[in-house]
């Protein structure tokens, strides 16, 4: 049985810390926290990496007991080069069904978070270069958004490259970690719901 994958998009290196387009980086740490990994670094892929079992408790259901392997994954590639970070884990269009993906979105305000399957990368170079190395878009995405919004809580995206740049490549302020944090919580449910009881209902329940 293949393991489940999940990675954290973001780019590696001290001046990218605590940066939006890092928001994927930051999200799978503070889960792997949860599950007290451990991270080493994996040469080969690039990457660091922590294996950790995930699923309900058992007591949630007797059919769904037990839990599954999960690798976590933190390229240390740049953004643009995610993809060899992931292509040596997920080697097939099935295999591509165990995986998801956790990063920024622009298209999203900051605090909202949702569950996508099969789609586009909408022009996120990160999931652009996991698709081109994985050769489908059939695997799930946990889409976090980083846009401002206005003061009755709509989109307030950016618009043109400068202002783009400034979004993402901006630092995250101490009260927005602690939203981060909050997030990662619902986020980490959703991931264990994914893995105990599949796509759909972690879809139903949680966007």
């Amino acid at each position: 049985m293949s393991n489940y994958v999940f990675v954290g998009l973001g780019n590696p290196g001290q001046e990218y810390e605590g940066t939006r387009h890092n928001t994927g980086r930051i999200l799978l740490s503070i889960i792997g926290k949860q599950y007290d990994a451990e991270w080493k670094e994996d040469k080969k892929l690039s990457a660091q990496v922590a294996k950790i079992k995930v699923g309900l408790p058992a007591s949630a259901s007797r059919r769904q007991a037990g839990k599954s392997p999960v690798t976590l994954v933190l390229p240390d590639t740049f953004m643009n080069n995610s993809g060899k970070s992931i292509k040596p884990l997920i080697t097939s269009v099935k295999s591509a069904e165990k995986l998801v993906v956790v990063y920024d979105d622009l298209d999203m305000p900051f605090g909202s978070s949702k569950i996508s399957f099969n789609k586009s990368s909408g022009g996120h170079r990160g999931l652009e270069s996991i698709i081109k190395a994985i050769k489908t878009e059939k695997f799930a995405r946990v889409r976090v958004g980083i846009s401002p919004k206005t003061p009755t809580g709509k989109l307030k995206k950016p618009s043109g490259e400068d202002a783009v740049m400034k979004v993402i490549m901006g630092k995250f302020k101490p009260e927005e970690m602690l939203v981060l944090k909050k997030l990662s919580k619902k986020i980490s449910e959703a991931l264990e719901t994914f893995v105990s009881s599949g796509l759909e209902r972690a879809m139903t329940r949680f966007n």
